[in-house]
C-alpha cells in the first residue's frame, strides 16, 4: 500500500526533457561564443573572393597560348 519514494536522482520523463533542453541551451551558448553563423558567412565570403581573384591571375597566363607560325 505504501509506495516507495523516488530517489532525488531518479530519471523521470520530465527530468529527461529538462536535461535535453539544458544540453541544447549549452550547445547554443558555445556556438554563439565561438562566433555563430556570422563567422561562417564571413569565411564563405572570404573564400569566394579568394577563389575568384586567383583563377583570373593564373588563368590570364594560360588562356592566351602563344601560336607558332609554320
Amino acid at each position: 500500500m505504501d509506495e516507495p519514494k523516488l530517489s532525488p536522482f531518479a530519471l523521470t520523463p520530465a527530468r529527461i526533457m529538462l536535461l535535453a533542453l539544458g544540453t541544447l541551451l549549452v550547445i547554443i551558448a558555445i556556438s554563439t561564443s565561438l562566433g555563430g553563423i556570422n563567422a561562417y558567412q564571413q569565411l564563405r565570403e572570404a573564400n569566394s573572393a579568394a577563389t575568384q581573384t586567383a583563377p583570373t591571375e593564373a588563368g590570364a597566363a594560360q588562356s592566351a597560348p602563344e601560336t607558332v607560325a609554320p
